[in-house]
C-alpha cells in the first residue's frame, strides 16, 4: 500500500466514523412540507409616511413575533425574506384562520397611567358601572398562562400583568405609538446605569409624554401609581417608575427620557424595537400561505425512503454486475456516500424539504457518475496495453477522468446554485441538497472508492484473475460497438433535422394543449381534502357550486382525494367550501393548503424565466472558457432543446408546471450539459492527439469511446427516478417524471444533437484543432512537457 492509499483510507474511516456519529447522535430539521404545519409569506407594504424597508420590516417582524407567541404555537419560526417579506412558519397549524387574523391585525402601542394594584375581572359582571374589578377575586398562583386582560366596557382601562406578572390597573390611554419618534438602546457607561432605552417623542406628544410622567411624579416613591405602562398589543413590555428626581407635575421632557434597569444588551434592544416597531408598523400583505397535513408529510417521508432503498440497491446490483468486484467496492462506497451527505445535512442544519428529499434521493443515483467514468477509462488502458499492471491502469483512469468530472460535476453545481438563489421556498432545498450531494458524491468516489479499489489491485488474486476486478477486460457495449463501428456522423445533418422535428412536436404542445401552470405561477388557492367515504368528481363539483364556488376546479388527487383549485379565496371561504365537501363525504381533512397571491405568482413566473435564461447563459460562459465556443454553443443548443422537449412533453401529458418542476427543469440542463461535456472532453483530447484525422471521424470515436459510460450512469438515476414516480405519489410523480424525460432526451442530444451541431459550427471555424494532450502555453516550441511517469514506473527499461 502506497501512502497516498493509506492517506485515503484514513481519511475516508475518519470521515465515516464522524458522519455515523452525526447521524446516531443527531435529528435532521424538517420543512414543514414533511412534519405538517402552515408556512405564511407576508409582504410589507409602504404607507403615505413610511417606507417597507429593512428595518421598518424588521420592526414589524419583532411585533408579530409577540403576537403569535400569545397563540401558543410550539417552536414558530419568523425570518425577514429580503427587503420586505416575512416568512412566518407554524408547526403543526392546520386551521390558520386565526393566525392569519392576528396577524393582520395593525400594531397597537400605547402608554397609560398605572392607577395602582390591579386584580383579576369576575367571572361574572355586576351591573354596578363604578366597579371595574372584584375585589374577592384571585389569581391561581399554579396557572402557568398569563392572566387574562381586564377590561371595563364602560371605559377604556385595563387590568394587565406586568412583566413580571403582578396585575396592574391602567388608566385610559394618554397618547400612541404614532407619537414615537424614535427609541434606541444604548450602554451607558458614564452614569453607572448599565444599559438603557432613550425615547424621543414628536412634538405634540412630548407635551402628552411630560404631562403623563409628572403627574406618576406626585406619587411616592415605590407606588405603583408612580409608574407609567407601555402596552403593545394589549401586553405590557416596559412599566418604569418615574425617578425619584421628577417633581410632582415637572414630567420628563422627551429628548432626557430615559429607562433603565437591569437590562441585558438584546434585552435593551428588543425593548426598543418593540417601541419602535409599534410607533411606525407597516401593514402586511399575505401572499403565500401553505398548509400541509402531516400525514402527507410522512407519506413523502416514507415513499422517498423506500424510493431510496430501492432505487440503491438496484443500482448497486447494476454497476456490480457490469463491474464485478470493483463495481460491488464502488457500491459500498456509494453506501458510504448516503451515510457522509446525511451527516452533512444533518450537521449544517439544512432544513430539509421535500423538494430537498428528492434532490437527496436523486444524487444517490447520480452518485455513481465519477466511478463509471475512471472505471471506462481504466477499461481503455487496459484494453491499449493489456500487459501493464492492474494498479498502473486504475490509477492512469483516475488521472484522465479527473477533466471531465470536474467539468460534469461544475455543471451540475452551477445548476444547483442557481437553484439556490432564484427558487422560492421549498426549491432552494432542492438546491442545497443537491450541491452537498455532489462534493459528497465527489469525496465517496475519489476517496473512498479509489482507496478501496486501490488496495483490491494490489491483490495478487485480484491481479491474475481479470475475470473478477471488471476492468481488465472491455465491457460487452464497447466490444460490441468497436466491432460493428457505425459510421454515426457520415451524414451529421440527418439527426439535427430529427431534434428540429421533436422540438417542433413539442412547441406544437406548448401551442395547442398549452402549459398547465400551477398555482404558484398564476396565483390562486389549490387546496387538496380527504373524505372518509368516497366521492367522485362530478358530485363534489355540484356541492362546491351550490356553496356559491362555482368557478371551483375539482380534480381527484392521490388515492381517492380530492383537489379544488379556485381564484381568490380567503381563510373563511375555504372553511366554507370544506364544509360543503364534508356533507358529502363525511369526515374532511385538509391534505394539502397553498394560496399565492396574485403579484407573488407574477414575481414567481418571472423570476421562473430569468433563473432559465441565467441558466443558459451561465453555463454558456462556463463551457466557452473550458472548451472551444464551438461546444459551448452546441452544448447550449442541446441543453435548450431538452428543456423545450420536457415542457413540451408536460404540455401534451396535461401534467402541471410548478416550482418543484421548475427544479427538476434546472437539473435537467445540468445533466444535459453533463452528458455533453463527457463527449466534447474526449473529442478535444482525441482531436489534440490526432490533429490530422477528420473530426467526423474524431466524433465517432469519442462517443462510441463514452457511450458506455453514458449508459451506465444514466442507468443509476433511472433506477431511482423509476422507484420515485412509483411509490412517490402525487407529490413526488410529476418531478420524478420530468427527470426520467430530461435523462432520457438528455441522453440522446449530447450524441445527436451537440455533437452534429459542433460538426456543422467547425465547418465555418477558423480556428486549429486544440494542442496535443501534454502541449500547452509556456511550453517551448517543438517540445512536450515530459509525461508524467507511473507511479509503479521505476524507469528501467531493457
Amino acid at each position: 500500500m502506497t501512502r497516498a492509499t493509506a492517506v485515503r483510507a484514513v481519511l475516508a474511516v475518519a470521515v465515516l466514523l464522524a458522519s455515523v456519529f452525526i447521524t446516531l447522535t443527531m435529528s435532521p430539521r424538517l420543512g414543514l412540507d414533511l412534519q405538517g404545519g402552515t408556512r405564511i409569506v407576508l409582504q410589507a407594504r409602504d404607507t403615505a409616511t413610511v417606507e417597507a424597508d429593512r428595518e421598518t420590516t424588521d420592526r414589524t417582524l419583532e411585533v408579530l413575533r409577540q403576537r403569535i407567541d400569545s397563540l401558543g404555537v410550539s417552536e414558530p419560526t419568523l425570518t425577514r425574506s429580503g427587503e420586505d417579506r416575512i416568512i412566518v412558519e407554524l408547526p403543526d397549524v392546520q386551521d390558520p384562520r386565526q393566525a392569519a387574523e392576528v396577524i393582520g391585525r395593525t400594531a397597537q402601542l400605547t402608554f397609560h397611567a398605572v392607577e395602582g394594584e390591579g386584580t383579576d375581572q369576575p367571572e361574572e359582571k355586576t351591573p354596578a358601572p363604578e366597579s371595574t374589578t372584584d375585589p374577592e377575586s384571585t389569581t391561581d398562583p399554579e396557572s402557568t398562562t398569563d392572566p387574562a386582560p381586564a377590561t371595563d366596557p364602560d371605559s377604556d382601562r385595563l387590568t394587565l400583568p406586568d412583566e413580571q406578572g403582578r396585575l396592574l390597573a391602567l388608566g385610559a390611554p394618554r397618547l400612541s405609538g404614532a407619537g414615537v419618534e424614535d427609541a434606541t438602546a444604548a450602554f451607558d457607561a458614564q452614569g453607572g446605569a448599565g444599559w438603557t432605552v432613550s425615547l424621543e417623542f414628536r412634538k405634540g406628544a412630548g407635551q402628552d409624554w411630560k404631562k403623563l410622567t409628572g403627574e406618576a411624579a406626585c406619587h411616592p416613591a415605590g407606588d405603583d401609581r408612580r409608574r407609567v405602562a407601555i402596552v403593545l398589543d394589549e401586553k405590557v413590555i416596559s412599566s418604569p417608575q418615574v425617578d425619584p428626581s421628577v417633581g410632582c407635575r415637572a414630567g420628563l421632557p422627551s429628548g432626557a427620557t430615559q429607562i433603565t434597569g437591569s437590562f441585558s444588551a438584546d434585552e435593551a434592544r428588543d425593548l426598543a424595537l418593540l417601541i419602535k416597531g409599534g410607533a411606525l408598523p407597516v401593514p402586511v400583505e399575505i401572499v403565500e400561505q401553505r398548509t400541509v397535513g402531516p400525514t402527507l408529510g410522512a407519506a413523502a417521508i416514507d415513499a422517498s425512503a423506500q424510493a431510496a432503498l430501492i432505487g440503491a440497491a438496484a443500482t448497486a446490483l447494476f454497476i456490480t454486475v457490469v463491474y464485478r468486484l470493483f463495481g460491488a467496492l464502488a457500491a459500498v462506497a456509494l453506501g458510504a456516500y448516503g451515510v457522509i451527505s446525511y451527516a452533512a445535512l444533518v450537521a449544517l442544519g439544512v432544513t430539509l424539504t421535500l423538494p430537498g428529499l428528492a434532490g437527496f434521493v436523486l444524487a444517490i443515483g447520480m452518485a455513481v457518475d465519477a466511478n463509471v467514468l475512471v472505471f471506462e477509462r481504466a477499461r481503455e488502458e487496459c484494453a491499449d496495453r493489456p500487459t501493464r499492471s492492474l494498479r498502473s491502469a486504475l490509477t492512469t483512469g483516475f488521472r484522465k477522468a479527473w477533466s471531465a468530472v470536474a467539468d460534469s460535476n461544475a455543471t451540475t453545481l452551477i445548476a444547483a446554485g442557481l437553484l439556490f438563489f432564484l427558487g422560492s421556498g421549498p426549491v432552494k432545498g432542492f438546491g442545497v441538497t443537491l450541491a452537498i450531494g455532489v462534493v459528497a458524491s465527489m469525496f465517496s468516489a475519489l476517496v473512498i472508492a479509489r482507496a478501496l479499489t486501490e488496495i483490491a489491485a494490489n491483490s495478487r488474486f485480484v491481479s491474475d484473475y481479470r475475470g473478477v476486478n471488471g476492468i481488465a477486460r472491455p465491457g460487452a457495449v464497447r466490444t460490441w460497438l468497436v466491432r460493428k463501428d457505425p459510421k454515426l456522423f457520415r451524414k451529421s445533418a440527418r439527426w439535427l433535422v430529427v431534434s428540429a422535428v421533436l422540438v417542433v412536436v413539442a412547441v406544437a404542445g406548448i401551442v395547442v394543449r398549452g402549459v398547465d401552470l400551477g398555482v404558484e405561477f398564476t396565483g390562486g388557492r389549490l387546496v387538496e381534502y380527504s373524505t372518509s367515504r368516497p366521492v367522485d368528481v362530478e358530485t363534489a363539483r355540484d356541492s362546491i357550486a351550490a356553496a356559491g364556488f362555482g368557478d371551483a376546479e375539482v380534480t381527484t388527487a392521490g388515492d381517492g382525494d380530492l383537489s379544488v383549485r379556485t381564484g381568490k379565496l380567503d381563510n373563511d371561504g375555504e372553511h366554507a367550501l370544506r364544509a360543503a365537501l364534508a356533507e358529502e363525504g363525511g369526515e374532511t381533512t385538509k391534505v394539502r393548503d397553498e394560496l399565492i397571491g396574485p403579484s407573488l405568482g407574477d414575481e414567481l413566473r418571472r423570476n421562473a424565466l430569468i433563473a432559465l435564461g441565467v441558466a443558459v447563459a451561465v453555463q454558456l460562459a462556463y463551457l466557452a472558457v473550458r472548451f472551444r465556443w464551438t461546444f459551448a454553443v452546441a452544448s447550449v443548443v442541446a441543453m435548450v432543446h431538452d428543456v423545450i422537449l420536457v415542457v413540451g412533453a408536460f404540455a401534451w401529458l396535461g401534467r402541471p408546471v410548478d416550482g418543484i418542476f421548475l427544479a427538476a427543469l434546472l437539473t435537467v440542463i445540468g445533466y444535459s450539459v453533463n452528458d455533453s461535456v463527457v463527449v466534447f472532453d474526449r473529442v478535444r483530447e482525441l482531436w489534440g492527439a490526432n490533429r490530422r484525422t477528420p473530426l467526423d471521424t474524431i466524433a465517432r470515436r469519442a462517443v462510441l469511446q463514452t457511450v458506455p459510460r453514458t449508459v451506465n450512469t444514466g442507468m443509476g438515476a433511472l433506477f431511482i427516478l423509476a422507484a420515485l414516480a412509483v411509490l412517490g405519489g402525487d407529490s413526488l410523480a410529476d418531478f420524478a417524471l420530468a427527470l426520467l424525460i430530461g435523462i432520457v432526451v438528455g441522453t440522446w442530444s449530447s450524441v445527436f444533437t451537440a455533437v452534429p451541431g459542433a460538426l456543422a459550427l467547425e465547418r465555418s471555424a477558423k480556428a486549429p484543432p486544440p494542442p496535443a494532450p501534454g502541449k500547452g502555453k509556456g511550453t517551448p516550441r517543438g517540445k512536450a512537457r515530459a509525461a508524467r511517469r507511473d507511479p509503479l514506473d521505476n524507469g528501467a527499461r531493457v
